[in-house]
């Protein structure tokens, strides 16, 4: 096979670039079956973005957006803050949901819900904006104004997407707080946002178990003096205390409500909506996005990424709205184009692993979209799981969420596309509100591993310490042009904003990803910069040890560290998830990685667990896996899905140490 293989031209002498320790020659042009009804087979939205990128964006916005009132000023743009349609108003739920059932399809299912115990709901576009305006005119009646912060906490139930579209009909900023966070995190996010009110529920179901969701409410609402109003779903069924005065019952509000709703329209740099992301010193920072240039950008890229057919298509995000991919491409992608999707409020393990092919054959999913987590976690569940269904409905997969190695890259195309569906590898962040690089899959040849190339009106570069552009070779992704779903600053703190994203290269955002270009111009994600170790002097990326390691024919999912080292300054550390039925030696995969990529690459230590430490989201937790390397202390643990694991590495970490 075409794998990975050392850059053998690497230099020996301590340098500060990320280095590019391998190369991936396999490749796949888009089938020509594919092609023959794709929306975009060709270059002219990258000619057309590079001729002009303010017109280009002006264009997608005419096209796929309705505006109440014109804008006057495409762009403006005064480092590092962008306004984007100035003097042009819309509104976002009307462009969800008011817009098309007005064009007739008020019966087109937006929405089969499906709960983890297998109950379903059907949600039409027609249902869906009866129940927007009805809770729109719920948070009027208890005092939200336009401008007003609301707070989510919800399990992955439809009222989630209910209560984001109220609040953009009226005008009310929402602050969504994935349910998996503990109540401190919870109140930090309220307090920072100063929310009005706070959505929650009794419970949700994950596992076969119901999660208790209103006592974290309750108890951050301790610590919370701006919430005047608490309404809660009820889903779980599990006992709760109801505050008299304070807490409502989400249904018991809504029963009577009115329909007659009509959405106001906002101005284009309105703030629609924050959401928090964990910064490096500990406070959460709130993101801010506002309401016409994400719109234009969410609305643009999901229909050309997904080569969106709306008449046709399923689409299955397996995100949850608590976190941007959620916002972007379960609620206000999907519905501004007015498509079909698949909400699915579990794990994809229940009752069995192949809980996930078993939506896709019911539903006839089209599109597939979801993270290389979950794709390792296949993985090691095996082939024959996936083989159980019938997944002849999928045209196009895509990736989210982190780099994808190559062998998990060709495990989906194979045994979930079944050689026939493209792959979007996409790069993004909460921070940038919309897909940036991705392929085109009608139009781009991919590679297994690359995000291929920026997407049409996006303009990212590659440069090296000295902010000098990288023409092949590893380097820091920098974005050195506005785009209409970028962030507009920190709630609360524009100084941190410039700080954060604006301060490393001048007149350049970055965010702290580090990829490289090979010599095609593909660009390759390499992850956080801070997951970069440095190995006497050579800058390593994790991602890159990670994708040689799952390489190998024994492994399902691999997470790497870099530990303190006396001499070589860090030391590679693998922990391992072995395949069902496997068996390989620590040695076995340490030599695999130095044939892979090189010696230098080679873990010091690697450790075969059966689990990780992820967060509910799936997301790996490596600094508590740092912490266990270096032998500290471990942090806060309440974001995991399991945190008896840690214990377990640090027993594996203790007898390897005593060894």
């Amino acid at each position: 096979r075409a794998g990975l293989a050392y850059d053998r031209t690497m230099s020996d002498e301590p340098h500060d670039t990320i280095d590019a320790l391998s190369s991936e020659n396999r490749t796949f042009p888009p089938s020509a079956t594919f092609k023959a009804d794709s929306l975009v087979v060709d270059t002219s939205l990258y000619d057309e973005a590079n001729e002009d990128d303010e017109a280009f964006w002006a264009r997608q916005a005419t096209e796929l957006v309705d505006w109440s009132e014109p804008w006057d000023t495409v762009l403006d743009w005064q480092l590092p803050y962008a306004k984007w349609f100035e003097g042009a108003t819309l509104n976002v739920a009307h462009n969800c949901l008011d817009r098309h059932v007005a064009a007739g399809k008020g019966g087109k299912v937006a929405i089969h819900w499906e709960g983890e115990p297998g109950d379903t709901r059907k949600i039409t576009y027609q249902d869906l904006l009866d129940e927007v305006s009805q809770f729109s005119n719920v948070l009027k009646g208890l005092g939200v104004d336009k401008g007003d912060r609301v707070n989510i906490y919800l399990p992955m139930i439809p009222e989630a997407a209910v209560a984001m579209l109220a609040c953009a009909r009226i005008g009310a900023a929402h602050s969504v707080v994935f349910g998996g966070f503990s109540s401190q995190s919870l109140s930090d996010r309220i307090n920072d946002a100063e929310a009005k009110v706070l959505i929650t529920a009794d419970g949700g179901y994950r596992r076969g178990e119901v999660f208790p969701l209103k006592p974290a409410a309750d108890e951050a609402c301790e610590s919370t003096p701006t919430i005047e109003h608490m309404i809660v779903v009820k889903r779980g069924g599990n006992d709760v205390t109801m505050v008299e005065g304070r807490d409502h019952w989400y249904h018991d509000l809504m029963d009577g409500a009115s329909t007659d709703c009509p959405a106001e329209p906002m101005e284009a740099e309105h703030l629609l909506f924050l959401l928090y992301t964990s910064g490096t010193t500990g406070k959460p920072k709130g993101i801010m996005h506002t309401t016409g240039g994400y719109l234009t950008q969410v609305t643009y890229t999901h229909k050309y990424v997904f080569d969106l057919q709306p008449e046709t298509d399923v689409f299955w995000c397996t995100a949850d709205v608590g976190w941007i991919t959620g916002h972007s491409y379960i609620v206000y992608g999907p519905l501004s184009n007015g498509c079909t999707q698949v909400m699915y409020e579990g794990v994809p393990n229940h009752p069995g692993n192949d809980r996930f092919w078993e939506i896709v054959e019911k539903y006839g999913v089209t599109i597939f979209y979801t993270a290389p987590t979950a794709i390792r976690t296949f993985m090691k569940w095996g082939a024959d799981e996936p083989a159980k269904h019938d997944l002849s409905s999928l045209r196009l997969l895509g990736t989210v969420g982190e780099p994808i190695n190559p062998e998990a890259w060709m495990w989906y195309h194979e045994h979930i596309g079944g050689e026939r569906c493209p792959i979007v590898d996409t790069w993004w962040q909460t921070e940038t509100g919309g897909i940036m690089i991705s392929p085109l899959p009608g139009a781009t040849t991919t590679k297994p591993g690359s995000a291929t190339f920026p997407l049409p009106g996006v303009t990212a570069e590659l440069v090296d310490d000295e902010a000098q552009p990288v023409p092949v070779g590893g380097g820091y992704l920098t974005l050195t042009r506005p785009w209409p779903g970028m962030l507009r600053g920190i709630w609360g703190d524009p100084d941190r904003y410039r700080e954060t994203y604006w301060s490393r290269f001048e007149g350049r955002y970055f965010a702290g990803d580090g990829a490289k270009l090979d010599d095609a111009g593909y660009l390759w994600l390499l992850g956080r910069v801070d997951d970069v170790m440095n190995v006497s002097g050579h800058r390593i990326s994790t991602t890159e040890v990670e994708s040689a390691l799952v390489s190998h024919p024994a492994v399902a999912e691999a997470a790497v560290v870099g530990a303190t080292d006396a001499t070589t300054g860090q030391a590679v550390i693998a922990y391992v998830i072995l395949r069902g039925g496997a068996d390989v030696g620590e040695q076995d995969l340490r030599a695999h990685v130095a044939s892979e990529i090189g010696a230098i690459a080679k873990p010091r230590k690697v450790f075969i667990t059966p689990d990780l430490p992820k967060t509910r989201s799936g997301k790996i937790m490596r600094r508590l896996l740092r912490d266990v390397a270096e032998g500290r202390l471990i942090g806060d643990t309440t974001t995991l899905a399991d945190a008896s694991i840690v214990d377990e590495l640090q027993a594996k970490a203790a007898a390897s140490t005593d060894d």
